[in-house]
C-alpha cells in the first residue's frame, strides 16, 4: 500500500527500509555507477522525482525509481 507519491520528511524520518528501482530512461548502467546512483539518491531523497512510502511494521519502506533527470540533479548537486 503506497502512503505518498512525493518526498515527506514526517515519513522520511520514520523509514526503516530502502528500495532503489531503475527508470525505462536510465539505459545501462555499470554495477559501480548503479550503486553510487542508489547510495546518493537514498541519502538524497528530496533530490528523487518518484518516491514512494509503504507501511512495513516498523515504519516505512522509502522505494525511489531513478530516472535520468535524478541522476542529473545528483551530479549537479555534486558540482555546486
Amino acid at each position: 500500500m503506497a502512503a505518498g507519491k512525493k518526498y515527506d520528511p514526517r515519513m522520511d524520518s520514520l523509514v526503516v527500509e530502502t528500495k532503489t528501482l531503475w527508470g525505462s530512461d536510465v539505459g545501462d548502467l555499470s554495477p559501480e555507477d548503479r550503486a553510487w546512483v542508489a547510495s546518493a539518491i537514498q541519502s538524497n531523497p528530496q533530490l528523487a522525482g518518484q518516491i514512494e512510502y509503504e507501511r512495513a511494521h516498523t515504519g516505512f519502506t522509502r522505494i525511489i525509481t531513478v530516472s535520468a533527470d535524478d541522476i542529473a540533479k545528483l551530479y549537479e548537486s555534486r558540482v555546486s
